[in-house]
């Protein structure tokens, strides 16, 4: 025993002393003998990574890069704070550039999404499934990779195609053209293999959050319509087939109250979603309330918790979208604030502003205070300056250790599809019978 023992440490310190020397050597694996998954349940906990990845930077930093270098949305600076070296103005301005904060991290997530699903690709066809039940997490896997390479398409353009695990070489970059054709291959390839929205309400739970035969044909649907930007023909007869697709399932409809679709308790309940992201106190990475809340209405919302100020929407898209009588503007906290009713609406008990009989008011209108760069200045009258979206409705269990919403982020909406299948008719020739 002795003797084994010492040829064990001699092989440990000669391995050791080799390692030392021979750095280049790549990484084969993330898991060895070990820790390698044996049973179902260390299976799920190596998939639950491409989910976990997903909610980590989808509800902020992804919607930054979407939606914070449009009208729809801006974070100004208040007398310098909220700068945060100029990251916010450069989404707003178009002026980033490939190291900036959001552009990098976005990238990063969506290759880390990547990476892990070619991994578990592998696992899954060494890890003893029988052929159908491979087959179903083979389909589940790739899906969730295509959606990951949607992402990339649509913001980044021309990027790598990776399908190997492990990566031994740098990438090449592809043009957007064959981006998108390998997505929309992926895609087409994988409608019989996975599952379809049920009747059955404990299914869609299990379902929930995860890719169905919904989702690939809503996704198809938005490549579709943006065929011509991503390097294709136009193809709007093709949207119109794919929400058809989505529409025969009679499993997917409009629910009767548009609040409820956003609500802190929203989940599988909701029928017009297609595919979500969960998230709740314990799933991190929604924190729509903590950036774009006014934190002066904190008590009157039920929580104290210490929040920005800073994010808005610009007076003309608010001028824009803000459509008398329809219900979802009951979602922008904009003019003099009422306290909430606790069911997305408002009563007509005012909101002051703290140790004071001054009712809040929340002004539309920026104005930027020169010579400071997209600063609005930081009185309370200028706090008080920029519209908020409460469309992710307040969560009343946020804490300060972590500022978190249990808000579920749809992804793919049955609405939006339905909105995509009318600019389709609209753009494009009727579709064939």
């Amino acid at each position: 025993m002795k003797s084994k023992a010492i040829l064990l440490t001699l092989s440990v310190l000669a391995v050791g002393a080799y390692s030392c020397k021979k750095l280049d050597v790549p990484v084969e694996s993330q898991f060895v003998a070990s820790n390698f998954p044996k049973t179902l349940s260390d299976y799920n906990a190596s998939m639950g990574a491409i989910y976990s990845n997903l909610s980590s930077q989808f509800a902020v930093p992804y919607w930054r890069m979407q939606d914070m270098s449009t009208d729809e949305a801006i974070l100004p600076a208040r007398d310098g704070n909220f700068d945060d070296g100029g990251q916010y103005r450069q989404l707003h301005y178009h002026t980033w550039t490939p190291d900036h904060p959001n552009v990098l991290t976005i990238w990063q997530w969506a290759y880390g999404g990547i990476t892990t699903c070619n991994r578990l690709l592998n696992i899954t066809n060494s890890f003893g499934f029988s052929d159908a039940e491979k087959a179903n997490h083979l389909a589940e896997i790739r899906a969730m990779r295509a959606l990951y390479y949607f992402f990339l398409l649509d913001l980044y353009g021309n990027v790598p195609i990776v399908t190997d695990y492990p990566v031994v070489s740098s990438p090449a970059t592809q043009p957007r053209a064959d981006v998108y054709k390998f997505i929309e291959s992926e895609l087409t390839s994988l409608t019989g293999k996975l599952p379809a929205k049920s009747s059955n309400a404990a299914t869609n739970t299990q379902q929930y959050g995860r890719p169905t035969k919904g989702l690939v044909y809503a996704l198809l649907a938005k490549l579709y319509l943006n065929s011509e930007v991503y390097g294709g023909a136009a193809r709007y007869p093709d949207v119109v087939r794919m929400a058809d697709s989505v529409q025969a399932n009679p499993n997917y409809s409009l629910d009767a109250r548009y609040r409820d679709i956003f609500l802190p308790n929203n989940g599988p309940q909701i029928k017009e979603t297609i595919f979500a992201i969960p998230y709740d106190q314990q799933i991190p990475g929604n924190q729509f309330t903590r950036f774009g809340f006014f934190y002066y209405l904190v008590n009157a919302y039920g929580f104290n918790v210490g929040l920005s100020i800073a994010m808005s929407t610009t007076p003309e898209f608010y001028a824009r979208f803000n459509l008398p009588g329809d219900f979802r503007t009951t979602t922008w906290l904009a003019g003099p604030q009422f306290v909430p009713d606790g069911n997305g609406g408002f009563t007509s008990t005012p909101v002051y502003y703290p140790g004071t009989t001054t009712q809040i008011n929340i002004n539309p209108v920026l104005t930027l205070v020169p010579p400071k760069p997209m600063d609005v200045g930081n009185t309370i009258a200028t706090q008080s300056e920029g519209v908020r979206s409460i469309k992710y409705y307040p969560d009343p269990t946020i804490i300060q250790a972590t500022r978190l919403n249990g808000n579920d982020v749809p992804v793919l909406r049955l609405a939006d599809v339905l909105l995509m299948k009318a600019e389709a008719i609209l753009r494009g020739p009727a579709p064939l019978p």
